[in-house]
């Protein structure tokens, strides 16, 4: 389920997107100012944000131009969404950074179609590309994997479970997954499995990427699930134990 930033702060256009959104299976979280905005993308990096141009507090132009300046989510897609409708208005919206543009008023079908069209465009479903966050890299064309230590990669073995895992960690960086997301988006909703699975295929992931010192990268939030980060400072860890119900 993809999830969904709206920030909007007309609460009757919000609400008519979030209901429609969530019809149509998109985890749907509003913010109606952009310091509102800002929290839900640290707390949780989303997988789109509609976003509109005009915000109490700051622009959403300027809130898309700071969104790509950060590597966290300089790739992360954006719907603008304005009553401003000229065409310089369009270019400017784009040239900071917005993936589409939609102006008021707007059909909603219309939204959707868009929000898929850019999700479709932005996902990192292109299986054979290798993908690298900090010093991990995964190349799925060749089925290595490496860490860089001392800045030389050294390989890491791992398994056919684990790599598929790691693959979809490594394309949603940052991003809470429970166990149940991972055994949909990596296993398959129709594998009927143990949700505690997840967290074994998780330690073997963990002490696989031990020797490299990339063990600390997967990180256990726990009562909520499992995300792969890069931030500095991150301290190597233990295998956690199994999330509680």
């Amino acid at each position: 389920m993809s999830r969904i930033l709206v920030v909007e702060d007309e609460s009757a256009i919000a609400e008519l997107i979030s209901i429609n959104l969530r019809h149509a299976g998109f985890d749907v979280t509003i913010a109606t100012s952009a310091e509102q905005a800002q929290v839900a993308v640290d707390g949780v990096l989303p997988d789109l944000i509609v976003l509109d141009w005009m915000l109490p507090g700051q622009t959403g132009l300027a809130m898309a131009k700071r969104w790509r300046t950060d590597v966290r989510t300089r790739e992360l897609p954006i719907i603008m969404l304005t009553a401003r409708a000229e065409e310089v208005d369009k270019i400017t919206g784009l040239d900071a950074g917005a993936d589409d543009y939609l102006t008021k008023p707007f059909s909603t079908q219309e939204l959707l179609a868009r929000i898929r069209a850019v999700l479709r465009r932005k996902a990192p479903e292109a299986l054979d590309s290798a993908v690298e966050v900090g010093t991990l890299r995964i190349d799925p064309a060749t089925r290595r994997v490496s860490c860089g230590i001392d800045g030389e990669p050294r390989e890491v073995k791992v398994g056919a479970t684990e790599f598929r895992l790691l693959h979809f960690f490594m394309t949603h960086p940052e991003r809470v997954h429970s166990r149940a997301q991972l055994l949909d988006r990596v296993w398959g909703d129709h594998v009927f499995i143990e949700e505690r699975t997840v967290d074994v295929h998780v330690k073997r992931l963990r002490e696989a990427l031990g020797p490299v010192q990339c063990a600390h990268m997967i990180e256990t939030v726990r009562g909520a699930g499992y995300r792969l980060t890069q931030q500095a400072g991150a301290a190597p860890t233990k295998p956690a134990p199994a999330l509680s119900a």
